[in-house]
């Protein structure tokens, strides 16, 4: 990272080196093409810029372009792009590069926010869930006469903080379940990974909405796993109990069984109780009885931090309103909208890495609270499970998406936002675990 950069001519780098890399990966892109209108690399740069700027609709969007950068595009080139095909095709690909770039990046700073949980480093560990938003204007009506919210799917990486686009459920001219769409997704990502190594292995976490215990036995043997919750009225019988540990990943794990459903299906069932509140939950999971009970459900906790990052995308990007009606679009919407999260993760952490000894200040008060909540908890002979206290993705603050947002319209380098982004760290009075 060239701190000498504007942020501007950075994201133009950025963009550049995933195109390319994106070309390379395929021996013969069908979406590669010439637009001297509005050239590929600089359709992801302006996508971005929408997505972390103020705009009400796409036409404030292409005059506040004209305004800060001096760039006149002309709106039935700029929407057309948008609703493009081969475009759509040209960005799934771009992304994909820019996820690995970031994920590279991330690795060397030393991001692992699931160190305490070793047996996971051969998975890919995500906590998935769908995301929706009001439809566009002009969004043709459902033969109900009714028009729904446009909706995707995302996934947050729980090593990392990256944000991943699955695949779009509705542009709001029906209503879709979320669930079909994601098994969708899946199914084509298998037939497109076939040859990728067998030692890579998928994690999805996901509300009890995802449970379809005959599809996921077969996921299993593609390896993608899957953690959820079990539902009220599920029907299964108890098989056999699983031997597990009695240390401190365990701790609150009652059981962990065997089950299987009416229809033979086998699936594991941990029950745990919340040492704090002595609630009693009930995680179910499709992954090998290796895997410690204390950390599925761990993980299912941790799910939490997927509603953080719709907060940062409906708070601090507005993404509140679909960009159009159009499929093409909300799917370069959805890919638009995870690489600008991953700008701001990327700068998020790069911050934290120049001052090492210091966290943000909600990583603070999040502790505090814990402390807070443990004491409460110790009155009634109560804890805090101690899993709780190490360190995690946290919301994107919106000071880092501020500065970042004002650096592109003053043009600052790489190194003083950087530099000013370091400035809202502070030094913790006692040292935070795992951080």
């Amino acid at each position: 990272m060239d701190q000498n950069m504007t942020l501007d001519e950075y994201i133009t780098s950025h963009c550049f080196n995933s195109f390319e890399k994106a070309l390379l990966a395929e021996r013969y892109p069908t979406w590669k093409h010439s637009c001297p209108e509005i050239s590929d690399v600089n359709f992801i740069r302006l996508g971005m810029f929408r997505c972390m700027g103020a705009g009400n609709s796409g036409l404030h969007f292409l005059q506040s372009t004209n305004t800060v950068h001096n760039e006149l595009y002309a709106s039935s080139t700029y929407f057309n792009a948008l609703s493009s095909g081969r475009r759509t095709k040209m960005l799934k690909a771009v992304e994909k590069e820019s996820l690995k770039i970031y994920s590279e990046q991330l690795a060397l700073y030393g991001i692992d926010y699931l160190q305490q949980f070793p047996e996971l480093a051969e998975y890919t560990v995500e906590a998935a869930d769908g995301h929706f938003i009001d439809h566009a204007c002009h969004t043709p009506k459902s033969d109900n006469g009714k028009v729904y919210a446009a909706g995707f799917i995302y996934a947050l990486n729980l090593r990392n903080g990256l944000l991943r686009p699955l695949c779009c459920v509705t542009a709001g001219t029906k209503r879709t379940h979320e669930i079909p769409a994601l098994q969708r997704y899946i199914e084509r990502d298998n037939v497109g990974n076939k040859g990728r190594s067998m030692l890579t292995r998928n994690l999805y976490i996901y509300d009890k909405a995802v449970t379809k215990y005959s599809w996921w036995d077969v996921q299993k043997g593609k390896n993608n796993y899957m953690i959820s919750v079990l539902k009220e009225n599920s029907v299964s019988t108890k098989l056999s109990s699983i031997a597990f540990e009695k240390n401190e990943i365990n701790i609150g794990v009652e059981s962990y069984s065997v089950y299987q459903t009416t229809g033979g299906v086998k699936f594991n069932l941990i029950k745990y109780r919340d040492p704090e509140t002595k609630v009693l939950h009930s995680f179910i999971t499709t992954l090998p009885q290796n895997i410690n009970p204390g950390t599925i459900a761990m993980l299912y906790f941790k799910r939490w931090s997927i509603e953080k990052t719709f907060n940062n995308s409906k708070s601090d990007f507005k993404e509140r309103k679909a960009w159009s009606p159009h499929l093409n679009s909300l799917d370069n919407q959805m890919r638009l909208t995870a690489m600008t999260y991953n700008l701001m993760r990327v700068f998020e952490e790069a911050s934290k890495a120049e001052e090492p000894e210091k966290v943000h200040r909600s990583d603070l008060k999040y502790t505090k609270s814990l402390k807070k909540r443990d004491v409460a908890a110790s009155k009634i002979g109560c804890f805090v499970n101690p899993l709780f206290f190490y360190a995690r993705v946290t919301r994107i603050s919106s000071f880092t998406i501020r500065m970042i947002q004002d650096s592109v319209l003053i043009g600052k380098s790489l190194g003083w936002l950087i530099n000013s982004l370091a400035t809202n760290l502070i030094i913790p009075p006692l040292k935070l675990v795992g951080y």
